[in-house]
C-alpha cells in the first residue's frame, strides 16, 4: 500500500483505497484559519504528485469581517485529476468545514453522497449565533444525503502539541495542518513537501516547526486509525507533455511574462501601479525581481501611477501599469495621453465583481466595454484577454510585442478567477520564446530634420529616446501636427490624426493570428468565449461533441481589433451562443461588429460558470436550431 514518505518508516496505510480518475476538494473555514494555506500546500503536492489541477480561491469581501460569520468564510477549491482538466470542477468530492458558517455556506456545491468532514468542536452555541443559525446543522437531518465526518480538529491538534506547552491560542492556529493531515491520507498525498515547507516558513521558530508537523502527522494518523473512514482513495499522475512544470498563479505567471518580455526585448521594466485587488499580487511578485533591473514604483494614486509609467515609457522604458475597474476609471485620462503621445505601454486590468467596490474579491469579466470605449475622445487601443493562469505568462509578451510593433498602448485583461486561480506551467526554454525587436532611430546630424510622427508600413511612429542628439520633439496631450509633431489645432489635421490612430489599431488585425476553432468547420451552434470562461467553456463544449451534438468553440484572446477571420467562423453556424460573466459586452460587440443574431449566457454572481450549467444552455440552444 502507498505510505506518507516523509514520516517514520511504519507510516503505511493498512487500509483499502479507492481508485478514481480525478477529485475535487473544498476547504472552507474562517478567513483566520489558514484555508488558503491549507489549499495551496494541497495543490503544490497534487502538482508534485504529477496530478494536473486547477484551483479556485475564495477570499470575504471584507478585509477583517466578523470572526465566525458567513461574510468571513474564506474556501480554496482544488480539482486534481489523471487526465488533462480545464476548471477547479463543478461539485464537490470533499468539503472540509472549519465551523458552522463554513459549512452551511458550501454545502450546497457538494455532489449527492459526497464527504463532509466538520470540525465538530466548533459546532457549539456561540458559532451557530455567530453563523445566523438557531439549530444545530449536523442534528437536523439537512446533511442525510451526505456522508458526515464528524473529527475533534481542535481538541486533537490541542493534544498532538501539548508537550511543547505553546498555550491554548498557538495551538489552535495548527488546525489546518492538522486538517491538511487528514485529507493528504485521504487522497494519498505525500507529506514531504508540506513538511518541507513548515521547515523553511517557520524555520525561526523551531517551537512553531514542531508543533505544525505534529499536527499534520496527528491528521495522517487519525485517518488511518479512525473507524470512520473505510477506505481512502487514490489519484495517478495526468499524463502531461513531458517537460519541467511550477504550480503557477495567474498574477504570478503574469509578472514572469512581462518580465520575460523586457529580457526579450532588452529593456528593462518599469512598473508603476497603486495597489488594488486582486492585481495587487503583481506589484508583489515584481517587487522580488529588482535583481533582473525591475522597477517598482508604488504611487499615491492610480493617476500618479498611470503617469509614471508614461514618463518611463518616454525615456526607453518597459512601462507597465496595473489596476482593477475602479482604478482604470482613475487611469482613463493618463492612458488617453498614451495613446495621444504613441507610446507603448501595457495597461493591465485585472477584473473585479462591480461596479464601484463592488466584490472586490470576486471575478467578474464586466469591463470591456471600459476597455475598449472608457476614453475621452475618439481613443482606439488594442485589447487582449488572458484565457488561463498560465496563459498570462504568453499574453504578457504578446501585449508588448503589439504595442511595440505599434507603438500603442495596449489593454491586457484578466480576472480575479485567473489571478488567483492556478494550473501547471510547463517552463519554457529561454530560446524558443520569440524576440522582441525594437529599434530607436540614429542621431539626426548635418542639418537633417527629425519628424517624430512620421510613421512605418504598421502606421507606427519612430520610438526616440530622449537626450539623443538632434531627435528633440513636442510631448503632451494637445494634438500634434501629422509628421512634425508640433502642436497643431487645425480641424483638418485633428481628423486626419484620429484616422490615422484608429486605422494603426485596426491593422494589428493583420499582426496576429487567425482564430482557432474547435470543432467542425460548420455546424449548428458556435460558443465564442473570452477570458476566464475558457476552461468551463472548453470543458463543457468538448462534453458536447463527445455525445455527438453539433457544437463548435472559439475562444478571443484578442478583442480589438478581432482576428481577421471571425466574421467567416460566426457564419459558418446556424447559432451563436455567448457565455459571459457580464450582461452581455462582447455578444454587444459581435452583432454590431458582423451583424450576428448571438444569444447571450450571462452570469453575475461573482462566481465562474460551472461546466453543467453550460452543457445544460448548449443543448437547449441546439433544441431551437432548425
Amino acid at each position: 500500500m502507498p505510505a506518507a514518505t516523509d514520516g517514520p518508516a511504519d507510516r503505511v496505510t493498512s487500509k483499502q483505497f479507492i481508485q478514481l480518475e480525478g477529485a475535487t476538494v473544498r476547504v472552507a473555514g474562517d478567513s483566520g484559519d489558514g484555508i488558503q494555506l491549507l489549499g495551496t500546500q494541497l495543490t503544490n503536492t497534487s502538482a508534485l504528485l504529477g496530478n494536473d489541477v486547477a484551483t479556485f480561491p475564495d477570499f470575504p469581501a471584507e478585509i477583517r469581517a466578523p470572526r465566525g460569520t458567513r461574510a468571513g468564510v474564506s474556501g480554496f477549491q482544488v480539482q486534481f485529476s489523471s487526465h488533462d482538466i480545464f476548471t477547479p470542477g463543478d461539485h464537490l468530492d470533499t468539503l472540509v468545514a472549519m465551523n458552522p458558517a463554513a459549512l452551511v455556506t458550501n454545502v450546497t456545491d457538494l455532489k449527492p453522497g459526497g464527504l463532509v468532514i466538520v470540525n465538530e468542536d466548533a459546532f457549539n452555541a456561540k458559532e451557530f449565533k455567530l453563523a445566523n443559525l438557531d439549530h444545530n446543522p449536523l442534528e437536523d437531518g439537512s446533511l442525510a444525503g451526505y456522508q458526515v465526518i464528524r473529527v475533534p480538529m481542535t481538541a486533537l491538534t490541542r493534544k498532538a502539541v501539548e508537550e511543547l506547552e505553546l498555550g491554548v491560542k498557538i495551538a489552535d492556529r495548527c488546525r489546518n495542518f492538522f486538517a491538511m493531515g487528514l485529507v493528504y491520507w485521504l487522497y494519498g498525498r505525500d507529506l514531504s513537501a508540506t513538511l518541507r515547507f513548515i521547515r523553511s516558513k517557520f524555520g525561526n521558530r523551531p517551537d512553531i516547526v514542531q508543533a505544525n508537523e505534529k499536527a499534520l502527522r496527528a491528521g495522517w494518523d487519525y485517518g488511518e486509525t479512525t473507524e470512520a473512514f473505510a477506505c481512502s482513495y487514490r489519484v495517478d499522475p495526468a499524463r502531461l507533455p513531458p517537460g519541467s512544470y511550477l504550480n503557477l498563479m495567474g498574477n504570478q505567471a503574469l509578472a514572469w511574462g512581462l518580465l520575460a518580455a523586457a529580457e526579450l526585448s532588452g529593456k528593462d521594466l518599469f512598473l508603476g501601479t497603486y495597489p488594488i485587488t486582486p492585481a495587487s499580487d503583481i506589484l508583489h511578485e515584481l517587487t522580488k525581481l529588482k535583481h533582473f533591473g525591475i522597477r517598482t514604483f508604488q504611487a499615491e494614486d492610480e493617476i500618479a501611477a498611470v503617469c509614471a509609467a508614461i514618463g518611463a515609457a518616454f525615456g526607453g522604458a518597459m512601462a507597465v501599469t496595473t489596476t482593477s475597474g475602479p482604478g482604470m476609471a482613475l487611469k482613463s485620462e493618463g492612458i488617453g495621453l498614451a495613446v495621444m503621445l504613441e507610446l507603448p505601454l501595457i495597461v493591465v486590468n485585472v477584473q473585479r465583481g462591480g461596479p464601484s467596490t463592488g466584490l472586490p474579491t470576486k471575478t467578474e469579466q464586466a469591463d470591456l466595454f471600459q476597455a475598449v470605449y472608457g476614453r475621452g475622445g475618439e481613443c482606439p487601443l488594442p485589447v487582449l484577454a488572458a484565457a488561463s493562469p498560465a496563459d498570462c505568462f504568453d499574453v504578457a509578451q504578446e501585449a508588448w510585442r503589439i504595442a511595440v510593433r505599434f507603438m500603442t498602448p495596449v489593454m491586457l485583461l484578466s480576472d480575479g478567477y485567473i489571478a488567483n486561480g492556478s494550473e501547471p506551467w510547463r517552463i519554457p526554454r529561454l530560446e524558443d520564446l520569440p524576440r522582441v525587436e525594437i529599434s530607436h532611430p540614429e542621431p539626426v546630424t548635418d542639418g537633417q530634420v527629425f519628424l517624430p510622427y512620421d510613421r512605418d508600413k504598421r502606421l507606427a511612429r519612430p520610438w526616440a529616446l530622449p537626450g539623443t542628439p538632434g531627435l528633440m520633439h513636442r510631448i503632451g496631450g494637445l494634438e500634434k501636427q501629422n509628421r512634425t509633431g508640433i502642436v497643431s489645432y487645425d480641424s483638418d489635421n485633428h481628423e486626419a490624426m484620429v484616422q490615422l490612430r484608429a486605422r494603426k489599431v485596426a491593422h494589428v488585425a493583420s499582426d496576429i493570428p487567425l482564430q482557432k476553432l474547435d470543432g467542425p468547420p460548420a455546424g449548428d451552434l458556435l460558443v465564442v468565449s473570452w477570458g476566464g470562461t475558457f476552461g468551463a467553456c472548453t470543458t463543457a463544449v468538448r462534453r458536447c461533441q463527445a455525445e455527438g451534438l453539433s457544437v463548435g468553440h472559439v475562444h478571443l484572446r484578442y478583442l480589438n481589433p478581432f482576428p481577421r477571420n471571425i466574421g467567416e467562423l460566426l457564419r459558418s453556424y446556424k447559432r451563436v451562443l455567448v457565455p459571459e460573466l457580464n450582461l452581455g459586452q462582447l455578444r454587444t460587440f459581435l452583432a454590431a461588429t458582423y451583424l450576428v443574431d448571438a444569444v447571450g449566457f450571462n452570469k453575475v454572481k461573482g462566481k465562474p460558470f460551472a461546466v453543467g450549467e453550460l452543457v445544460d444552455r448548449i443543448k437547449a440552444e441546439l433544441a431551437t436550431v432548425d
